[in-house]
């Protein structure tokens, strides 16, 4: 891995010596801070290349580990709440009563054991094999019409907020989920041919009748290195990238999501979630205890059984709450420092060349390079120059990819920007390339095609590229 700054200054071809650097045509190098939307697509290659992409707390770690490490910077005063949070989020919780009384309360209906079940080694779950066996990781969150509380989703009065497909003995599980598949023929300019499978959801075998008129959400568990420094972006930084009208004119009407944040009692913008629907890593915790593993917590205190599911409510509980304030808080904790892993390759030629596809392509316009977080309470995560590549925004990315189910203020079709750091290990680390939403796309350069709405000039461009382009992009990607 290269050192920061080993790399070239400045988007472009690379010049001969003693020769000017050409600029992309879509603006002006933005040479500090985010990449405000009259300047998307033109960023420095010095930020597309930085190798050091969590700043300080970045790890050059590149083993079926590197997502489950504490931030470098962490200091080891800090080190016996990151192994209680990472032994709590690992291991498996189980049903109650149990002799195990720190760890029980499963249920009753859940779709995993464990934190880890479907964040595998810290990393990025991948959808069941078609025909195969349920696997943790892939989840539907369900809605009806209309707004609940505070502008959030309704819920469905019998299955509530999210399918849960398995269930403690003596509790229905409300159903499963079944899948199948279109396929979508289309072809690059040069005539290579794809295919694109399109997922289609249902509730398989319900377990109390058929829900009805019903908006479902497939939701994928991605990675979750580098959460606690995107926590600490400020709000203000976010809403100025934002141009949810397009008043520039370049096609990219990025917004934000106001949330109800459950921790601090008020809305706030959303920056976690595939639709930015949660405003802190705390709330994302304690949703995720909650909704996948049944786990009652400081936050939502409530076990989530539906009105219908009289079994699902009395089935016995672990505790009130189910993880005590201690334990819960040191799981946020772990979830917060883990470090972002050093990106690699930044003076391989291809790499280098692929940066280049990714700027010209405008693939810069949403997926921001260059971020800087603010104050945070964990002193290692304030005031760090990151790559993560996102700018937390929604974005319309068009009726092939959308779920039609509104989350807060994000529709249907809008997306937040996911972060691309640590893309390149996802297959070191977890086996697969499945990547978007619902998994639904085999490799990168699937992502890439799925791209519509605001995204699909950059597909386009993508599309017209001649092979060795498209490999150098991939290439780049893979080292991100």
């Amino acid at each position: 891995v290269s050192e920061r700054g080993d790399v070239v200054a400045e988007v472009g071809p690379l010049p001969a010596e003693g020769e000017q650097p050409q600029r992309p045509p879509r603006g002006a190098l933005v040479p500090e801070g985010p990449l405000p939307h009259d300047a998307h697509g033109a960023a420095a290659l010095a930020d597309l290349l930085d190798s050091d992409l969590g700043g300080d707390t970045t790890r050059n770690v590149v083993n079926q580990n590197a997502f489950g490490l504490p931030a470098k910077s962490l200091p080891g005063s800090s080190r016996a709440d990151f192994e209680v949070g990472d032994s709590f989020f690992t291991q498996n919780w189980v049903i109650a009563p149990a002799s195990t009384t720190s760890r029980d309360g499963l249920g009753p209906t859940f779709n995993a054991t464990a934190c880890a079940s479907c964040h595998t080694f810290d990393g990025r779950a991948e959808p069941p094999a078609e025909g195969g066996p349920a696997t943790p990781g892939l989840l539907l969150r369900l809605s009806i019409a209309g707004k609940a509380a505070h502008g959030a989703p309704k819920a469905h009065p019998t299955y509530g907020g999210q399918l849960q497909d398995r269930s403690v003995p003596g509790v229905p599980a409300e159903g499963s989920i079944a899948i199948t598949y279109e396929d979508i023929e289309g072809a690059f300019a040069d005539g290579t041919t794809y295919t694109l499978r399109k997922p289609v959801y249902e509730i398989g075998d319900p377990a109390f009748g058929e829900p009805g008129e019903i908006m479902i959400g497939p939701r994928i568990a991605p990675q979750i290195p580098g959460m606690g420094l995107l926590e600490a972006v400020p709000a203000a930084t976010i809403e100025r990238a934002a141009d949810p009208d397009d008043a520039d004119g370049d096609g990219i009407s990025g917004r934000t999501n106001t949330v109800w944040d459950e921790v601090a009692g008020t809305t706030a913008i959303g920056r976690f979630g595939w639709k930015a629907n949660v405003a802190s890593v705390r709330q994302q915790t304690a949703g995720a205890f909650s909704g996948d593993v049944g786990i009652t917590s400081p936050v939502f205190p409530d076990a989530d059984c539906p009105e219908a599911q009289t079994a699902c409510a009395a089935a016995p509980s672990g505790g009130s709450p189910e993880i005590d304030d201690d334990t819960f808080d040191a799981v946020v904790f772990y979830t917060r420092v883990l470090s972002v892993p050093a990106a690699r390759d930044a003076d391989d030629k291809n790499v280098r060349r692929g940066a280049q596809v990714f700027a010209d392509s405008g693939c810069a316009s949403c997926h921001t390079p260059k971020l800087t977080t603010g104050a945070s309470d964990i002193d290692a995560l304030a005031n760090q120059t990151i790559h993560p590549f996102t700018d937390l925004l929604l974005h319309d990315m068009g009726p092939d990819l959308a779920d039609g189910r509104p989350d807060f203020e994000a529709s249907g079709s809008e997306w937040r920007t996911p972060p691309l750091w640590g893309i390149g290990l996802v297959e070191t680390i977890n086996g697969h390339t499945r990547f978007l939403h619902d998994g639904r796309a085999r490799n990168l350069l699937e992502t890439i095609l799925w791209h519509g709405g605001e995204g699909e000039a950059s597909r386009d461009a993508v599309l017209d590229l001649p092979k060795k382009d498209r490999d150098a992009l991939i290439d780049f990607l893979e080292s991100r």
